[in-house]
């Protein structure tokens, strides 16, 4: 039997050409029935007394993505100024937004911040320093914040770079800080009602139900005017067949029965927030590239496609796997890694991108040598399509590497449609901020 669909959202081996054809390749292309279906599941995660749902926009910024996702009902998570001022321009209001930043802002910057924090979004402290200088205003507006705790505990992610929670990660205000920020609270009369730990990303679950006791106990040791918890995002997704993905129903009842036994405790009731971005949006996610060469060393044979690092730097930075699937450019299907299938005729080949770095690739080892992947071969016109690409894909590309244009974006509708959600970038753009400096 003939493979026609491929992937976690089914994605018909035909409509590949016909994307290339009216969009060109490389394009990112997102699902948006996949999506709302993620956030629906998210929703419906068990909990205690009440659960609300942040999308993590740092995972995939586009207006279109973000109205989806606000309009199935999830608020959103802001990692800079700029990314609430992006979603507020997307139509989303500053009172579904909280910010989780590094940023400390001053000059014109802090009174945005200002502005925007007068218009309801929620500030979440994360250093000493931030605290210090927001103090007074959120003081003299009878505002009351959220803090981001920084747990002092390894493992939370799926490699180091992803850790946010260790030593060696510099996210939140420091545990052993919390008593100092406040006591200085306490003397101003402010009110931290949310607190918010969040470990890293792709890790252990078992790590992130440690993270629920750990920071209960903080909760009930330092904060008695929080309301809300928040457990963080992190949510492993299964991109690769074999991997495991998060249960959501089983952390959510882990998480529901702590909370129910903290009220038992402390007679508090805590309403449950998680943050999640990968989770939403992964699995919904597509490159379509072309092959434009096929290259044979005496070590390795290679397909060179039309995208790759420069759309896709997970595999260069975190050692990142994503499946990929084999598209003629009739539409036929000829393999399908994340399917498995077929399982036999295949032949070894290293994917490429046109980046000049030796390290343009989209599968590495730890040592960041390029790892063939077993296929059916191809030609050269035909489609490499890479899945698993809807989070940190186009929002974390180092865009313009080599002049790359950015490419557009695609989003197949919950009818069927295809609609063009972002145009690719024109060369113009490559240069519209330099100036035209003599010397």
């Amino acid at each position: 039997m003939t493979m026609k669909h491929f992937g976690p959202t089914k994605l018909e081996a035909t409509l590949i050409p016909q994307i290339a054809r009216q969009w060109g390749t490389p394009v990112y292309l997102h699902d948006q029935e996949y999506i709302e279906n993620s956030c629906e599941q998210l929703l419906g995660m068990p909990n205690a007394y009440g659960l609300h749902v942040r999308y993590a926009m740092k995972a995939n910024s586009d207006r279109t993505v973000l109205r989806v996702v606000t309009n199935k009902g999830l608020d959103l998570d802001c990692s800079s100024m700029d990314e609430a001022a992006r979603a507020h321009a997307a139509g989303v209001p500053y009172s579904r937004m909280m910010l989780t930043t590094q940023e400390v802002p001053s000059g014109e910057e802090r009174a945005e911040l200002e502005e925007m924090i007068r218009a309801g979004l929620k500030y979440n402290v994360c250093s000493m320093t931030q605290f210090q200088l927001i103090a007074d205003f959120a003081t003299s507006n009878k505002i009351d914040l959220s803090i981001r705790v920084h747990p002092g505990a390894a493992g939370g992610g799926e490699s180091t770079t992803r850790d946010t929670g260790s030593e060696y990660s510099c996210f939140g205000v420091h545990l052993n800080d919390v008593p100092t920020v406040k006591a200085r609270a306490d003397e101003l009369g402010l009110r931290f009602t949310q607190v918010h730990v969040h470990i890293g990303s792709g890790g252990d679950p078992e790590k992130w139900r440690e993270n629920i006791d750990r920071e209960l106990g903080f909760v009930r040791d330092y904060f008695p005017d929080a309301t809300t918890v928040s457990f963080g995002g992190g949510l492993k997704v299964a991109r690769m067949p074999g991997e495991k993905q998060a249960d959501i129903a089983s952390l959510g009842a882990y998480a529901m029965q702590r909370i129910q036994e903290f009220k038992a405790a402390t007679g508090r009731e805590l309403q449950m927030e998680i943050e999640p971005g990968t989770f939403v949006v992964a699995n919904s996610g597509h490159i379509v590239t072309r092959i434009i060469d096929k290259k044979l060393t005496n070590e390795m044979n290679f397909l060179i496609v039309d995208g790759g690092m420069e759309l896709l730097t997970r595999p260069l930075l975190y050692g990142s796997e994503h499946p990929i699937a084999i598209v003629r450019q009739d539409g036929t299907l000829l393999s399908s890694e994340y399917d498995q299938t077929p399982a036999e005729g295949l032949k070894p080949f290293g994917i490429v991108g046109r980046c000049c770095e030796s390290g343009d690739s989209v599968r590495l080892d730890k040592e960041g040598n390029i790892v063939p992947l077993l296929i059916a071969e191809p030609e050269i016109g035909d489609y490499v399509v890479i899945g698993g690409t809807g989070a940190y894909s186009e929002s974390m590309s180092p865009e313009n590497y080599n002049s790359h244009r950015k490419p557009g974006a695609v989003m197949k509708t919950r009818s069927g449609e295809l609609v063009q959600i972002r145009k690719k970038q024109v060369r113009e753009q490559l240069t519209q901020n330099e100036l035209d400096v003599k010397l």
